[in-house]
């Protein structure tokens, strides 16, 4: 039915069905039956529903990442856009050369049969602002320009108009700036992206339903609007097209609607604008005669022309997303409101006296004290599973076989190259008066001296890398446990970098003392040594033909060194055999003192790393709190640090607002259980 200044539509039945599951195209699930106005009408069903997203809206739930089912209101600058909603609402909305709408007007279309009046008004800035249907359009251009400034800029900030009146349809929806790509003057250079930036936060989440406003005069394909619905929903299974200016552009809107070349998934609407002085009653009058006289027109179906099968269309939409969503989101509110309670009950809480700041500072120091028992000693990497850096025993381990690697490396040269040559240089300068043939103590003393010289700055090295990164983890836990109070951080950091660096002097000085050791004496009590030269040794027959029998390849293979070539020597074979047993000897010692230089390291560190852990960190922490340094950080403690604070406040005011969200969405979940599917 048509009426002065409104819209009637058929009143559709509403059953609210469980959500889609993900994937599934958006059915309407809505049934429609022509019932009375003021007798079970939809008005009294879909109203609480609507009702309640609006309130979760107005309660900016979406600021906390749950999305609400909302109709976004999208289109290319002169699509017609305006018009199209001034049809739904029956009032005029601001006109003017460039972009109209400046901000997202959330518009809150509410029948209200038993009204005098219409009752019209707007909320922005936490205010309210009421007006009439004369001055609707100066009311949002001044709440438009206290929002985005005077000028042509946009804003992100909403505005939202609530209209109540007999007879138009039960809608919210999101109208969006016009999408322009050349900016006029007084518009920034960047309007298009701040629009299009605008346009794609609203209709990204799949809980949007795009109404896509199409002028009947251009090629839907080259449509702005059309290709930015397109990038976030593909199949158009969320996207209702409206046509307009149809009696501008008649010829051939009936293939384009029904070739339906751009996915537009739930279907196309063709409507005529109001033109001119033109009554809302006198518009679709002739709206009406348009569509049923036009001989290209007329061939468009009936079920899908006219502004009211447009409001009918957009209020079964409305209803089956609801239904959809709610579920979900009643699901998401209830997850995001425990997690933030947990995590406030996580926080600390305020304390009120030097006792509990102690007792505080104590449980700090006993979780971090587990922590590093976990990834230093026990290898149990359950609170960093994603930190390799942090899954320390596994690391240590591959520290202590590089520097393994690096030691056996750096001691020989090439064997196949001056083989034995400094074995003979050395047995040169120790010979004595004496009988032949006994090996000096000296020249092996020598020989042994002059490796562990080249190695002995490899395990310096190391403790410095190892403990480097030791200082990392043992900050990194600190500071994790702490971080609640900013107050301790930079004490407790200085009193680990402290403790490392002693650690670290107690390792080096001990490294140089195990250097110095081995410097100064020959000696092992382990079998393999005598095993091993004896091994070696079997070799010497062989290796002394080699020597001797000069008509033979000078290349040999030795068992433990490879292919080595013995020429040099052939002439040097007075110190030979004494030569080749110093020789094996050394080699059979040396894999000994590589094995001690990397054991005693690995007991030395693990020695350090259980005293830091058990007894010397909570020592120096504490040391460092109440001494001259510590410039009262267990009375600071009391003060709350403004980041802790700040999450504090964010944390209750989210709460706050998700108790709230919880609350008007359990009792429309109480309203359907009580009306079971909200059927008749």
């Amino acid at each position: 039915m048509v009426g002065a200044g409104k819209i009637t539509a058929s009143k559709p039945r509403i059953t609210v069905k469980p959500a889609a599951k993900d994937g599934e195209d958006l059915a309407l699930t809505v049934s429609v039956a022509h019932a009375q106005p003021l007798a079970a009408s939809y008005n009294d069903r879909i109203r609480p529903l609507l009702d309640a997203v609006d309130r979760l809206r107005n309660l900016m739930v979406m600021k906390e990442g749950i999305q609400l089912p909302t109709i976004v209101v999208v289109g290319d600058q002169s699509s017609g856009k305006s018009s199209v909603l001034e049809s739904l609402a029956g009032i005029n909305l601001p006109r003017g050369q460039g972009i109209c709408t400046r901000v997202p007007l959330i518009m809150r279309l509410q029948d209200n049969p038993y009204a005098d009046r219409p009752e019209l008004y707007l909320e922005f800035n936490g205010k309210v602002v009421h007006t009439d249907e004369a001055h609707i359009s100066e009311a949002i251009n001044a709440a438009t320009e206290e929002i985005a400034g005077h000028g042509k800029g946009i804003s992100n900030a909403p505005l939202t108009l609530v209209v109540k009146k007999v007879g138009v349809p039960d809608l919210t929806m999101v109208d969006l700036p016009g999408i322009t790509r050349v900016p006029v003057h007084g518009q920034p250079e960047n309007i298009y992206e701040q629009i299009s930036e605008m346009i794609m936060e609203y209709i990204r989440p799949e809980e949007s339903i795009i109404l896509n406003v199409l002028s009947a005069t251009v090629d839907f394909s080259t449509c702005e609007s059309i290709r930015m619905s397109q990038m976030v929903d593909k199949t158009g299974k969320r996207t209702l097209a409206v046509v307009t200016k149809a009696d501008k552009a008649p010829e051939g809107l009936h293939e384009k609607v029904t070739a339906d070349d751009v996915n537009i998934g739930l279907g196309y609407v063709c409507v005529r604008n109001r033109i001119g002085d033109e009554s809302y009653e006198e518009a679709r009058l002739e709206e009406a005669k348009l569509f049923d006289m036009h001989p290209q027109l007329s061939m468009i179906d009936k079920s899908i022309v006219g502004v009211p099968v447009l409001a009918q269309k957009l209020m079964q939409i409305q209803a089956t997303i609801m239904a959809k969503c709610l579920p979900e989101i009643v699901r998401k509110i209830n997850d995001k409101l425990n997690a933030n309670v947990a995590e406030l009950k996580r926080m600390p809480k305020n304390l009120s006296s030097v006792a509990e700041a102690m007792t505080a500072f104590m449980q700090i120091m006993g979780l971090a004290k587990e922590s590093l028992r976990k990834v230093l000693l026990r290898g149990e990497f359950d609170e960093y599973p994603d930190e390799k850096n942090m899954h320390c025993t596994a690391r240590l381990v591959e520290m202590l076989n590089h520097y393994s690697d690096e030691l056996q490396n750096c001691t020989e040269n090439d064997p196949r190259i001056n083989f034995m040559l400094e074995e003979m240089d050395v047995l040169e300068e120790a010979k004595g008066i004496g009988l032949p043939n006994f090996l000096p103590r000296t020249a092996f003393v020598t020989v042994l001296q002059q490796k562990v010289k080249r190695v002995s700055s490899k395990p310096l090295s190391f403790v410095v890398r190892v403990w480097d990164y030791i200082e990392g983890v043992v900050i990194r836990v600190l500071m994790r446990h702490s971080e609640n109070y900013p107050q301790l951080q930079s004490l407790t950091r200085r009193a680990a970098c402290n403790l490392i660096n002693k650690m670290k002097e107690k390792a080096m000085i001990r490294m140089m003392e195990i250097v110095e050791m081995e410097k100064l004496t020959d000696y092992t009590c382990n079998p393999e040594y005598m095993s091993e030269w004896n091994k070696l040794m079997c070799q010497q027959d062989m290796f002394m033909e080699a020597i001797n029998d000069e008509s033979k390849p000078s290349n040999i293979v030795l068992q433990g060194i490879g292919e080595v070539d013995v020429g040099n020597l052939r002439h040097r074979k007075q110190l030979i055999q004494q030569a080749f047993d110093l020789k094996m000897r050394m080699m059979a010692y040396w894999k000994i003192v590589l094995r001690r230089f990397v054991d005693s390291m690995a007991l030395h560190l693990l020695f350090s790393v259980q005293n830091l852990v058990n007894k010397e960190m909570e020592m120096e922490i504490v040391g460092e709190l109440i001494g001259p340094n510590g410039s009262g950080g267990i009375e600071r403690m009391l003060e709350e640090a403004p980041a802790v604070a700040a999450k504090r406040e964010k944390l209750n005011r989210s709460i706050k607002l998700l108790r709230e969200s919880a609350e008007v969405v359990s009792k429309i979940m109480d309203r359907i259980a009580t009306d079971g599917d909200y059927n008749d």
